[in-house]
């Protein structure tokens, strides 16, 4: 009976876990990690958006206390501070997790989670003590993205799929899906970088448009590179259709936020209006990053490095036929 329920007996009697399961829960862990890192996001552009980035002047603790006095910009700035600390506390428990459990990839990932974590928090706390926050605040929201991804990253390594997914697709398309789909990402990872520059005050907008243009038109050739190719392989399909829909989603929030900031040039104090649009342009912006680095992860999975797919399909062929290809006869 036990067994019926997932448990089975080891020579002590002790009931053990099977290993199945022990992974689904460590996925589970990885997930709600990544979810926590999205509410964290959302602290930290809630902080840019109040204009709450100096509302308090030490660290670690907040005007000598471990709670402030909540009012004002302190409380956006403290609450980014609570779900920093509650990230950081669940990657420690990730990465030893890992480190346990998972595969060698995971482990190493996990690990580095934890030095993505640890920077942060120290860039943080050089933006709080030496200011500079045209580059400072850049550099912060730059290792964000970079975090965010990488726990993503973990949440799809310790799944079930990646763990029972193999290459099996041929990709005779060209270019070939899987460097279109790692361009793509990179892409949208230097377009978030150059939006952080002109957010914190680093740069104008002149450099954020134009990645937006090339951004636009890789997410556009990817993910119909994707429904071309492989429209009936659901585990393609569905992060391709993800991608675009964060796309058309960031183009009209582009559109408002930009209305926003011309807007609040001429008022005292950020609008709510402002704060909603800027903090969901910068939220939808690591969620298509996330939903391209998906894609690509699963591009790498599923499908066949494609240099000796030529030549394989045709010694297949000919195998099936009894005859040698035509380049192998005298």
């Amino acid at each position: 009976m036990l067994r019926n329920i997932g448990f089975h007996h080891s020579e002590g009697n002790a009931l053990i876990m099977p290993e199945a399961e022990k992974l689904q829960r460590l996925h589970r862990f990885a997930v709600a990690t990544a979810s926590v890192t999205v509410l964290l996001l959302m602290a930290g552009a809630l902080v840019t958006s109040n204009d709450a980035a100096d509302s308090v002047p030490d660290w670690p603790l907040a005007y000598g206390r471990v709670i402030p006095p909540l009012v004002g910009g302190i409380r956006y700035e403290f609450a980014h501070r609570v779900f920093a600390a509650t990230v950081t506390i669940l990657t420690v428990i990730l990465a030893v997790w890992l480190a346990r459990r998972g595969a060698k990839t995971a482990r190493k990932l996990g690990w580095t989670a934890l030095l993505l974590v640890t920077a942060q928090a120290l860039l943080g706390a050089l933006r709080v003590l030496e200011g500079h926050p045209a580059v400072t605040a850049t550099m912060h929201a730059t290792l964000a993205q970079i975090f965010f991804v990488t726990v993503v990253s973990l949440a799809l390594l310790t799944s079930a799929w990646w763990q029972n997914a193999s290459e099996s697709l041929d990709d005779r398309g060209s270019p070939r899906l899987r460097p279109l789909a790692a361009i793509t990402a990179a892409a949208i990872f230097v377009q978030l970088i150059l939006g952080a520059g002109f957010r914190h005050g680093a740069f104008g907008i002149l450099p954020h448009l134009i990645g937006f243009v090339v951004v636009t038109v890789l997410i556009i050739w990817t993910c119909r590179s994707v429904r071309k190719r492989f429209g009936q392989v659901r585990d393609l399909r569905r992060p391709g259709i993800l991608l675009q829909a964060f796309l058309g989603t960031q183009v009209l929030l582009g559109i408002a936020a930009y209305w926003a900031v011309v807007q609040a040039m001429h008022s005292v104090q950020p609008s709510l209006s402002y704060v909603i649009v800027t903090v969901a342009h910068v939220l939808v912006g690591a969620l298509t990053l996330a939903s391209s680095v998906v894609l690509t992860l699963s591009c790498y999975r599923l499908i066949r490095p494609n240099a000796p797919v030529a030549l394989r399909s045709a010694m297949e062929s000919t195998r099936a036929g009894g005859t040698r290809p035509e380049s192998s006869r005298a």
